[in-house]
């Protein structure tokens, strides 16, 4: 359980300071191969970053709250 919360805690710290990761499809290449030839990654498209999950929802959460709050 302790464990658990640890890693809960550690990710949530993560989120907070370093909210991008790399893409998952193109590795933060922002390029891939398709075909021989090397294209924008259809998933960042060419930003080469991606939101976390749970930045994601921290945002959509602290949007909900913020708009019941008005």
């Amino acid at each position: 359980m302790t464990l658990a919360l640890l890693g809960l805690v550690g990710y949530a710290l993560l989120c907070w300071m370093k909210p991008f990761a790399p893409c998952r499809k193109c590795h933060g290449i922002g390029r891939i191969e398709r075909f021989g030839k090397p294209r924008m990654c259809p998933r960042c498209h060419d930003h080469k970053l991606r939101l976390r999950v749970g930045r994601r929802l921290h945002n959509a959460w602290r949007r909900t709250r913020e708009a019941g709050a008005r």
